[in-house]
Parts: structure tokens; C-alpha cells; sequence
């Protein structure tokens, strides 16, 4: 798999752990992403950031 790949699981994985309270706004997924782009590191063409909240807003406030 590539690396981008394993970061993207990671990722979503530690979102979907978080409590409820604490994924139900695109602010608090924007703060999580900051820390996130800090403690993954992966290739990425473009913007870390935007590709990184892109794979979180699906799942903002779900269950």
C-alpha cells in the first residue's frame, strides 16, 4: 500500500475515535488536521491540509 494510504487510515481512524461532541464542526476537524499533519507524514501532491479535510468531511458528525 502506499504511504499516502496507511496515513489516510490512520487518520480517519483517530477522527472516528474521537468522541462525538468532538467531530460535529468543520472548525474542530480543522484543528485535528493541524495536529494530524504534524504527527503523520506522507508524500502528497498539493496541500496536505485540503487533501487531508477532504477525507474528514464525510464523516463530520456522523455516528
Amino acid at each position: 500500500m502506499k504511504p499516502e494510504h496507511n496515513a489516510r487510515r490512520a487518520i480517519i481512524r483517530e477522527w472516528m475515535s474521537l468522541s462525538r461532541d468532538k467531530r460535529q464542526t468543520q472548525d474542530q476537524a480543522a484543528a485535528f488536521v493541524r495536529k494530524a499533519i504534524e504527527k503523520y507524514q506522507f508524500r502528497c501532491s498539493g496541500d496536505r491540509f485540503q487533501r487531508i479535510i477532504a477525507w474528514l468531511l464525510p464523516r463530520i458528525g456522523k455516528p
